[in-house]
C-alpha cells in the first residue's frame, strides 16, 4: 500500500480521496437523515439507508450530466466542452477526477428520491425534509474533495489562510500567483452553518412547519450561499455571457422562497363565515 497526493494505492487498486470523501459525506448525511425521519415520526427510519442508495445513483449521474453540460472556463480552456465530451464517451465515466455538478447532484437526488417513495409508498416530503441538513452537511464535508483535488478557489490572497495550489493547477491568467482564497472552504462552512440552522428551525418550529418547508429552506440558504461565493470564483461557467450558476443560483432561491411565502400565506388567510 501506498500513498499520494490524490488517493491510495491497494495493490493494482486506487482509491483516490475525492470519491471516498463524497462516500464519507453521503453516509454522514444517511445517518442526520435516519435520525430526523424518526424524529419526525417515521416507523422505519432506517429506510433513510435505501433511500441513501437511490438518491447516490441519481445523484452522481444528475452530477455529471450537469458537469458535461455545464463545462467551466478552465475546462473550455483546455479545450474540452460538451462537444468534447460527447466525442469521448469514455472520459464521460471518469469521475473520479472530479467534475460534479452540485445543481445536477441535487436534482438527480430528488428525482432519485421521487421513484423510491413511489415504489415505497412514501410522501416525498417527508424524505425531502428529512434529508435536507443532510444534504448540506453532506456538501460540507464532500468540499474538502475539492481541496485534495486543488480545485475551487478564489482569487489570489496573502492573507493567513490563503491555500497554496500548485503551479499546474492554476487558472490561465493567474500562473504567477501561489496563494489564493480557500473558496471550498468558504462553502464548506456556509453548507455547515446552513445544515445547523435547518436542524434548528426544525426543532424551534417544527409546529408551525409544513411537509416540504424544512427543504424549501435548504432551496433558500444553499442557493443564497452559492450565489455569494461565485462572485469570487475564478473557475466559473460562462453561458450567454454570464454565470450561469451564479444565475440558476438566484433564480431557485427566489422561487423558493416565494413558494415558502404563498404557501404560509395562503394558509394564514381566515375562512369566511356566513351568518344566517
Amino acid at each position: 500500500m501506498s500513498f499520494d497526493a490524490y488517493g491510495i494505492h491497494l495493490g493494482p487498486l486506487y482509491f483516490r480521496f475525492y470519491g471516498m470523501i463524497i462516500m464519507f459525506g453521503a453516509v454522514c448525511a444517511a445517518y442526520l437523515g435516519r435520525w430526523l425521519a424518526g424524529q419526525m415520526g417515521e416507523k422505519d427510519p432506517d429506510i433513510a439507508w435505501d433511500a441513501l442508495i437511490w438518491a447516490l445513483i441519481f445523484g452522481i449521474i444528475g452530477a455529471r450530466i450537469y458537469h458535461i453540460f455545464t463545462p467551466s472556463q478552465s475546462l473550455l480552456d483546455a479545450g474540452i466542452d460538451t462537444k468534447y465530451y460527447l466525442t469521448h464517451p469514455l472520459d464521460i465515466i471518469t469521475t473520479w477526477r472530479g467534475g460534479l455538478g452540485m445543481p445536477g447532484a441535487i436534482a438527480g437526488g430528488v428525482l432519485g428520491l421521487y421513484f423510491f417513495s413511489k415504489r415505497r409508498k412514501i410522501d416525498i416530503r417527508i424524505l425531502l425534509d428529512a434529508a435536507a441538513p443532510g444534504v448540506a452537511l453532506a456538501q460540507a464535508i464532500g468540499r474538502w474533495g475539492n481541496f485534495v483535488n486543488q480545485e475551487l478557489y478564489g482569487p489570489p490572497t496573502d492573507l493567513p489562510w490563503g491555500i497554496y495550489i500548485k503551479p499546474e493547477n492554476r487558472m490561465k491568467g493567474y500562473e504567477t500567483y501561489d496563494h489564493f482564497h480557500p473558496l471550498f472552504l468558504y462553502e464548506s462552512l456556509w453548507n455547515l452553518a446552513s445544515a445547523i440552522f435547518l436542524i434548528w428551525i426544525w426543532r424551534k418550529h417544527s409546529h408551525r412547519l409544513k411537509q416540504g418547508d424544512l427543504f424549501l429552506m435548504y432551496l433558500i440558504t444553499y442557493p443564497l450561499g452559492r450565489f455569494l461565493l461565485e462572485f469570487i470564483r475564478l473557475d466559473y461557467v460562462p453561458y450567454f455571457g454570464i454565470n450561469f450558476n451564479q444565475s440558476l443560483m438566484l433564480v431557485i432561491a427566489i422561487v423558493s422562497g416565494l413558494t415558502l411565502f404563498l404557501r404560509h400565506r395562503k394558509s394564514d388567510v381566515p375562512e369566511e363565515t356566513t351568518e344566517g
